[in-house]
């Protein structure tokens, strides 16, 4: 019964248009990583956080082997070795303000926070990428990004006052723009380069960058945190895998509005896992960004319909 039904789910999805699947791909991605910052907050609590940093992206690597050791090394031979090195550093310049932060701060601002990086991407895809910026992707970020102010919100007043972790929130929100540019570059990659070579060179790439960091403050793990680390890795290189799939089928600027659905996702977990009833600016906020991921993913199901050519019979001239 269940292999039915997935066979009937591909088939649904294969029968979409591509942009459609590049925003399911993103979806995806988009839960797969929520659930991975839940596990990685945790664990950046009790290990030095560059650390934690090393060890996920070791256990990527790890995850990756067998895939390597069963198609030869050729099939993973990069045709662009220093754009996979550069975008390994950019990224883990990323990460290292970004676990730096992770512990000091509330994981549904650490999500919220994340959703300023669209905004860097779309300039980004913009101005060096030259992606076509319709008024529809604009409309859905603002709106989607006006909720996420409307969630973060409080947090951000409480910092400005003293209150809270501004420093570490300061820490979060720039590594946005250094997350941007590494996307940004996953997405020149693409084009010359196949998901899964992309994936395991991202793992590989950044575990020997955050190695010697690693070193500094190292603390062996118990048997618990081994077990930890090799499910981020599972996660991430999944999340990772469904985000370059997402690039590869759509202008990436056309999948930042699915970004916001890891808010609700991130309530809904907080939820399940630690009985945390979402706040009245919490379900406000969500409202708004529930409300522009569907109507940006009309919008892009439309246009593609509207570009493909008729399939019908052609008619007597």
């Amino acid at each position: 019964m269940v292999a039915a039904l997935t066979r009937r789910l591909n088939g649904h999805v294969r029968g979409q248009p591509a942009a459609v699947r590049a925003l399911l791909w993103a979806a995806a991605a988009g839960l797969v990583f929520t659930v991975l910052n839940a596990l990685m907050r945790l664990l950046a609590l009790q290990l030095d956080p560059l650390q934690t940093q090393f060890l996920r992206y070791f256990f990527g690597f790890v995850v990756l082997l067998p895939w390597l050791l069963r198609h030869g090394v050729a099939a993973y031979r990069p045709q662009s070795p220093a754009g996979q090195f550069w975008r390994g550093a950019v990224h883990t310049v990323g990460l290292m303000l970004w676990f730096a932060a992770l512990p000091h701060i509330p994981l549904a601002d650490t999500t919220a926070i994340g959703f300023t990086t669209p905004i860097f991407i779309m300039l980004g895809a913009w101005w060096f990428l030259k992606e076509p910026m319709r008024w529809e992707r604009w409309a859905a970020t603002g709106i989607g990004f006006a909720g996420v102010l409307v969630v973060l919100g409080p947090a951000l007043w409480a910092a400005a006052g003293g209150r809270g972790s501004g420093g570490a929130h300061l820490l979060m929100l720039a590594s946005a723009p250094v997350f941007a540019a590494s996307f940004l570059i996953t997405k020149v990659l693409t084009r010359s380069e196949s998901t899964g070579v992309i994936v395991f060179w991202q793992a590989l790439t950044v575990t020997l960058f955050s190695l010697p960091l690693a070193l500094l403050d190292w603390q062996w793990p118990t048997a618990w945190q081994w077990a930890g680390f090799a499910l981020c890795g599972a996660l991430g290189s999944g999340g990772h895998y469904c985000l370059t799939r997402s690039f590869s089928g759509a202008d990436i600027s056309a999948t930042q509005s699915l970004k916001f659905l890891e808010l609700l996702w991130s309530a809904l977990l907080g939820f399940a896992l630690f009985a945390d009833v979402p706040t009245a600016t919490t379900l406000t906020g969500g409202a708004l960004i529930t409300a522009a991921t569907i109507w940006a993913a009309r919008r892009e199901a439309n246009r593609a319909d509207a570009a493909r050519p008729p399939t019908g019979p052609k008619a007597d001239s």
